[in-house]
């Protein structure tokens, strides 16, 4: 689960290379709606308190970073999704750890100095549980626009905060499917999400820096 170094023993893809362009979900059209929304109301309590992040809980301090990346969350989570080409559905229960982590620690909040780092994150664990081949913590790290090093601590510090609850039962998802639909349909737009979940994710229990383009099949490096 926490091997950072190298590609699992039964994925054979290479990172290098050129890959066709994919059609982007809607999952990440949705996806990126609700979080936009949570995030820019959680901006607005921040910037309304007197000492802003001073008075929130520590507990996502790893994730935040000196500046707000100028990516956009739509653009992020469609650039994670070219480049690693994770399944759709690995984006959904990433947006489950992150509500989970959020329960379990209600002093804290998703805000634009976070929110990518949490992201990246949450779809690199969600790939590894959902995904019978994934690209390795490096890879990710180049795609996500942090070092490696980075990355992999960021990888212990959310699964810590989880209490390593990372399996998500066939109700759960599709319960989040429904909610985040729900959330299109208020703001007027109706859309549905894919639903295919490979099974191998079942149980009976329930500062970042990106080249913001499409035109190339191979990330960007990450800018130091």
């Amino acid at each position: 689960m926490l091997a950072s170094g190298k590609l699992t023993a039964n994925s054979s893809r290479q990172p290098e290379l050129i890959q066709p362009e994919p059609t982007t979900p809607r999952v990440l059209t949705i996806l990126s709606t609700v979080i936009e929304k949570l995030v820019a109301r959680n901006d607005r309590i921040v910037d309304g308190m007197s000492s802003g992040l001073t008075r929130l809980g520590k507990s996502l301090n790893a994730f935040h970073g000196v500046r707000a990346p100028s990516i956009s969350i739509q653009k992020y989570l469609e650039r994670l999704y070219k480049y690693t080409s994770c399944s759709p559905s690995c984006f959904v229960v990433g947006y489950v750890y992150i509500d989970r982590l959020l329960h379990k620690h209600p002093d804290s909040l998703v805000v634009s100095l976070n929110v990518h780092r949490l992201l990246v994150t949450s779809v690199l664990v969600a790939s590894k549980m959902l995904d019978d081949e994934h690209h390795n913590n490096a890879f990710y790290a180049r795609v996500g626009g942090v070092s490696n090093a980075e990355l992999n601590k960021l990888e212990i510090e959310f699964l810590f905060l989880l209490d390593f609850g990372v399996m998500v039962s066939s109700r759960i998802f599709e319960n989040y499917c429904l909610h985040l639909e729900k959330e299109m349909l208020l703001n007027g737009t109706l859309q549905k999400i894919e639903r295919p979940i490979p099974s191998n994710s079942l149980d009976d229990v329930t500062e970042i820096s990106v080249d913001d383009t499409h035109n190339s099949t191979s990330p960007s490096q990450v800018v130091d």
